[in-house]
């Protein structure tokens, strides 16, 4: 039964967990990513973690713990500044034990932990290997990089690996991306991590091979995932553009896949009136994610980007169309699980707002942070994890936007914006990005957090976004959002 409302990011503000790939075990949905630290100089730095949620109440997650440490793993290379472990996916063997496949940087292999639960914790396991004992990349295979682990319901057991962007630092070692999409591996149940068949592609393209096909606009880039649904399999991938989640569809697990489009993006780019990243509605960085069915409803896993780079990056999701076996785009919410839109009474935190800009506009984001003028942005003061500070938005500044999507205003006649800073001009609220302010707020200078209040006009519905617009001089940290 739903006890709390759910917002995005959906774990607390000060978790930084990319690349999630849910999966339900015994009513729980559990959630296995990278782990970012706040303001982290390189990307997954942190050991893993995981939470979980009811399926019935996905606005109450729990913390599972710290469930492997790299330091586990026995080709751990010493410098930890690259020996991130990243984007890992999980599933339950023949044997009932728990199978985390992963990525550790500076290896060039695909590792396995095990465990008795799917909270962990992980125990080292070993690596995919072919029948001769040799770990996969070891033969000169394009890179094998963010693991998808999948078990068909015949009982087969397929790993997906790839990795296209040439001229990355991560291929400094020498490896090499791959030219043909990504690659499948069929592997034996019996032990979990001997090679049967593979590497094989399955017809998901990049490069060269895929211009002229529909894979041209979205080809592929990284962030394999593997799903089923009816009769049908489904390949989440990541495209070249980098900040498109899309995915691709077959009969076969293993070969023959179309693509299918894309099913978000962290701009919200290809949604109508955003048609190129000039007009993103939010920064925009790498993605990564899957798709998942919970009690009837179909969401999509992915991430934001925070703290004016790529590396502070947090789990968002949203609930996404699926109809006659196609998923259609959704778009960034501050209420993703939420199943409808926020109450129009109470008090939120602003860093659920999910549309995000300067007067200027958005930036693709890079290991290195974007000036602070003219760019506001989601940020904590100090702390990493374990009950760390709270986000919020930060250098909200002349022609900033902050957005949210949505509250039920059907029933709210006033609104309270908490705020601090050296700001004086105006504060307008729309309902519509572009629309007629439907309130307007004066914003004077403060050195301590104050309320600054307006009145709603009537007539509001029960679906509304709520569209901040500062002008003025200076700017304001936006803490808390009050509605009554």
């Amino acid at each position: 039964m739903k006890t709390k409302q759910a917002f995005n990011t959906y774990l607390p503000s000060w978790e930084y967990v990319p690349d999630a790939e849910p999966h339900i075990v015994d009513g729980r949905v559990y959630i296995y990513g990278s782990h970012d630290l706040f303001n982290g100089i390189n990307f997954c730095l942190g050991d893993y973690v995981c939470w979980s949620a009811p399926v019935d109440d996905l606005g109450n997650w729990r913390y599972e713990g710290e469930i492997f440490k790299r330091e586990e793993d026995p080709a751990a290379p010493w410098f930890k500044i690259t020996n991130g472990l990243a984007a890992p996916d999980m599933v339950q063997g023949p044997d009932g034990r728990f199978y985390l496949y992963y990525f550790m940087g500076g290896t060039k292999m695909i590792s396995i932990a095990v465990s008795d639960t799917p909270g962990g914790k992980y125990e080292f396991y070993g690596y995919v290997s072919y029948d001769d004992g040799t770990p996969i990349g070891k033969r000169g295979e394009p890179f094998q990089f963010d693991p998808a682990i999948f078990m068909d319901d015949d009982g087969k057991l397929y790993l997906y690996t790839g990795f296209a962007f040439g001229g990355n630092p991560i291929l400094l070692d020498g490896s090499k991306p791959t030219e043909h999409g990504p690659m499948v591996f069929e592997i034996d149940t019996a032990d979990m991590k001997t090679v049967l068949k593979g590497p094989d592609y399955m017809g998901v393209l990049t490069h060269e091979e895929a211009k002229g096909t529909p894979y041209e606009p979205q080809p592929f880039g990284e962030a394999s995932s593997m799903r089923k649904f009816g009769d049908k399999y489904y390949f989440i991938y990541s495209s070249l553009n980098s900040h498109n989640l899309c995915y691709a569809v077959s009969d076969k697990p293993n070969a023959g896949f179309e693509f299918g489009g894309v099913l978000i993006s962290c701009g919200d780019i290809g949604l109508p009136g955003v048609p190129d990243t000039d007009h993103a509605k939010n920064y925009t960085g790498n993605t990564h994610g899957s798709l998942i069915e919970i009690e009837g409803k179909y969401y999509v896993f992915y991430h934001r980007h925070t703290n004016r780079k790529q590396s502070s990056r947090q789990a968002c999701a949203e609930e996404i169309r699926f109809e006659d076996g196609k998923f259609y785009q959704a778009e960034m919410t501050s209420c993703g699980l939420n199943g409808g839109p926020l109450h129009g009474k109470g008090r939120y935190p602003t860093y659920i707002a999910c549309n995000l800009y300067g007067k200027s506009g958005t930036k693709f984001l890079s290991m290195i942070k974007i000036p602070k003028k003219d760019n506001p942005y989601l940020t904590q003061d100090g702390g990493d994890r374990n009950g760390g500070p709270d986000q919020y938005v930060a250098n909200v500044c002349d022609g900033a936007v902050v957005g949210f999507k949505y509250f039920d205003l059907s029933k709210t006649r006033k609104l309270r914006m908490i705020v601090k800073g050296n700001a004086e001009g105006t504060v307008e609220i729309r309902t519509k990005e572009d629309g007629e302010p439907i309130a307007t707020i004066p914003v004077t200078p403060t050195r301590e957090k104050k309320g600054f209040v307006t009145q709603l006009p009537a007539g509001l519905s029960e679906k509304e976004a709520l569209f901040f617009r500062f002008n003025g001089k200076g700017a304001f940290n936006f803490y808390l959002l009050d509605l009554a």
